[in-house]
């Protein structure tokens, strides 16, 4: 099938490229360094790491940082599937690593920031249900991206990047 490349002059994303990771699974000021709300643009210089900082941050967490066994990605992946599914969204690649979740998803005009809030709160009620979370609070992060892909070619590189960037398969 040929796509063209152009631009997507609609002013609705081809579709969005969600990524969410797990509580406590990467701190400020943790070894690899981080961002903020004030200095998160692309390009722009990491935090250094500061072992101090993230010690007392690990202290202050509510649990052990998450990470997800295979029983626990094979309910957030239900959970994406089945919250596509339900709101019509065209589910294109996803792939949930141990602390960490990617999916490429044709939103529609759904506002990004309802649909992020979805996936996360509909794999939370999946994990609960399985009886794989015991915890009152998310095991997710409070915040993720909602990358906008205009082109047939930034598609194309976001799956690509979920499918195969990713390390190796875990199942």
């Amino acid at each position: 099938m040929y796509f063209r490349k152009e631009w997507n002059n609609t002013g609705v994303p081809r579709a969005r490229l969600f990524t969410f990771r797990t509580y406590g699974s990467w701190l400020h000021e943790d070894h690899r360094g981080s961002i903020d709300r004030n200095n998160n643009v692309f390009g722009d210089p990491y935090y250094p790491p500061h072992p101090e900082w993230e010690r007392f941050r690990f202290k202050e967490l509510k649990s052990e940082p998450v990470k997800l066994t295979k029983r626990m990605r094979k309910a957030v992946i239900d959970s994406i599937e089945d919250t596509c599914k339900k709101r019509g969204w065209h589910l294109i690649a996803k792939n949930v690593r141990t602390n960490h979740v990617h999916s490429v998803i044709n939103i529609g005009g759904t506002k990004p920031g309802l649909a992020l809030n979805a996936l996360k709160a509909n794999a939370t009620r999946v994990l609960r249900e399985r009886g794989l979370w015991p915890h009152e609070h998310s095991p997710w992060v409070s915040k993720g991206s909602k990358r906008p892909l205009w082109t047939e070619q930034d598609v194309d590189e976001a799956v690509d990047y979920v499918i195969n960037g990713q390390g190796p398969n875990l199942d």
